[in-house]
């Protein structure tokens, strides 16, 4: 049986540019040699693309592109009718044809359609979200606004841009009850988010959140714990275990997230089959409203007296043996290769 050729897409000009080598990692070493073959493509934090021909093992511990000998620079053919991948080698450009494009991307550059944009130009298929999904959902004032629509809770906020002074953005908040969270619209990986406890904490807060992006959401704290949904399909869709996670203090931050070290996370979720039932029905109405297709994790909150509120969609979760996602769908079932399996085919239909 003739191989498919499967370019995976690692790294990336992004914030969350280690989070990528790790779940590029294990999507590496997961799928199945007999039945891909797989290109892999390296990002530099700079944007800088190579095709990389060294070991998995140096992807994970960050040295895959300090050997040039196993980099070469490369880029797709924007020409719609030629799926290739062009490689400059000695002075020549080397074509190799690329069947699907497997997206290990977190973040900016990667998750917000820019890539999506890029691949759709190109011609060549890809898995997840389209163009105009994979930006909805990375921007959480917009993903807010259209599940609102849809009849989902969503935290009451405010949104600002870096022309607001200080002076404007602490006046409008005041409409908002503390805590409150304050956020770039569009990063991942709670990176760039404060927990704000006092309205002083305020100038300081907002500093960092526009040091990631130019636009900030203020939110008010949603009393309760988060939940995960994790949904697999384009339109025929397979949901996962709900998971739960349970935190000391504090909220779920990037240290929090991958490391875990005061926080757990339960699954299959510790509430009852009902409320599950009613979770993943607001994650599929929600997956639905923002137009998602091959894969995402809806994360959502619960309150104490039962109300389901949406936090945020990821259109490309954390991807390795522990993250949630794969972990969600392993309780239904499903391993990890055959996860990738049921991706590669939902990117080909597309």
């Amino acid at each position: 049986m003739e191989k498919m050729i499967v370019a995976v897409l690692f790294g990336g000009c992004s914030n969350e540019y280690e989070v990528s080598l790790q779940s590029a990692y294990s999507v590496i070493t997961h799928m199945d040699p007999e039945k891909y073959e797989k290109v892999l493509i390296g990002i530099t934090k700079e944007g800088r693309w190579y095709r990389y021909y060294g070991s998995a093992e140096n992807i994970l511990n960050d040295t895959w592109c300090t050997d040039e000998t196993s980099c070469t620079p490369a880029i797709f053919s924007p020409n719609r009718y030629e799926n290739y991948l062009l490689e400059e080698t000695n002075g020549q450009v080397v074509k190799t044809m690329i069947d699907l494009v497997f997206p290990v991307l977190h973040g900016k550059n990667g998750e917000d359609g820019t890539l999506q944009g890029y691949l759709v130009l190109a011609g060549i298929p890809y898995i997840g979200c389209d163009t105009l999904s994979s930006a909805l959902c990375m921007d959480k004032d917009r993903a807010h606004k259209l599940a609102a629509l849809e009849g989902v809770l969503t935290p009451a906020s405010v949104v600002f841009s870096k022309s607001a002074l200080i002076e404007e953005i602490i006046a409008e908040t005041d409409q908002l009850k503390l805590p409150l969270f304050v956020k770039p619209v569009k990063s991942g990986s709670s990176i760039g988010i404060t927990l704000v406890n006092e309205r002083d904490e305020l100038p300081s807060a907002v500093a960092e959140a526009f040091s990631h992006d130019e636009r900030v959401i203020i939110e008010e704290f949603i009393d309760g714990f988060e939940v995960g949904c994790a949904i697999l399909g384009n339109d025929d869709l397979i949901v996962g275990e709900v998971d739960e996670i349970e935190l000391e203090t504090g909220y779920f931050d990037f240290k929090e997230k991958y490391s875990l070290t005061t926080s757990k996370i339960h699954m299959p979720a510790r509430i009852d089959e009902d409320l599950k039932a009613k979770v993943k029905d607001t994650g599929i109405k929600i997956y639905h409203a923002l137009g998602c297709s091959g894969l995402a994790r809806v994360d959502m909150f619960i309150t104490p007296s039962g109300e389901i509120v949406f936090n945020e969609v990821n259109t490309f979760p954390g991807f390795t043996d522990h993250s949630r996602y794969p972990n969600m769908m392993k309780g239904i079932g499903l391993t990890f290769s055959e996860i990738i399996d049921r991706l590669i085919q939902l990117g080909l239909e597309r």
